[in-house]
This record gives C-alpha cells, sequence and structure tokens, in this order.
C-alpha cells in the first residue's frame, strides 16, 4: 500500500520530528493535525493511507478520534503515538480500533517498523 500519512499530534515538535523521518524514507505526508477534531475533518478531506495519531491531545483525545475514523471508515489504519507509561491507554486504542503504536521520543527504526506491519510502504522500501 501507498504511504500517505496524516500526523497528528499537538505538540509541532513532534509532527516536524515524525515528518522528517517520513519524508527521507519517502513516505508522502498529506496533512498534519493538532488535535483529534483536526484529525477527523482532515481524515475525511485527504484519505490518507495512515494515521499516526498522539494519545494526549486538547479538545478531543487521540482514544476518540481513532474510534470515530473507525466509525467512518472501517478500514482506516492508525498507528498510536505514545509517551513510555501510557500502556493502559495503548490497550485501549487497539480495542478502538488502532493497528499499532509507537512510542515518544520517535526512533525511526521503531516507526518504519511499525508501517512496515501495517504495510504502509514509502517509495524507498523494497518490496
Amino acid at each position: 500500500m501507498a504511504g500517505r500519512i496524516l500526523i497528528v499530534d499537538d505538540a509541532m515538535f513532534m509532527r516536524g520530528v515524525l515528518r522528517r523521518i517520513l519524508e527521507q524514507s519517502g513516505y508522502e505526508v498529506v496533512g498534519e493535525a493538532s488535535n483529534g477534531i483536526e484529525a477527523i475533518e482532515k481524515y475525511k478531506e485527504l484519505k490518507p493511507d495512515l494515521v499516526t495519531m498522539d494519545i494526549t491531545m486538547p479538545d478531543m483525545t487521540g482514544l476518540v478520534a481513532v474510534k470515530a475514523i473507525k466509525e467512518i471508515d472501517s478500514d482506516a489504519r492508525v498507528i498510536m503515538c505514545s509517551a513510555m507509561g501510557q500502556n493502559a491507554m495503548v490497550m485501549e486504542a487497539i480495542k478502538n480500533g488502532a493497528l499499532d503504536f509507537i512510542i515518544k521520543p520517535f526512533q525511526a527504526s521503531a516507526v518504519l517498523e511499525a508501517l512496515r506491519r501495517c504495510q504502509i510502504y514509502g517509495s524507498r522500501d523494497n518490496i
């Protein structure tokens, strides 16, 4: 599957770190959102192949947003991003439909491995 990705995180710095990892690996970042409400709107507008979703955000958490996105599109692919020690929230996110999770701070190898597990490939992947 192609690599059109929507990045959702309330921290602009974290979105930037993730964008650099993804773009350097041949993925296309089609949009960014800073909370769950924006994520849902951008998902409907952009129809990305995958969403990276922070758990803890203002206005609407990633836990609520992933559930809403899965209601819009049951085939939506979402990877949760969490800080250390958020295991219970990660498990709830997976119960709500997330496919995988990445721990912050982001390590390029862990991010790329999670995308491969979800069968999302960048233009530089040899498949």
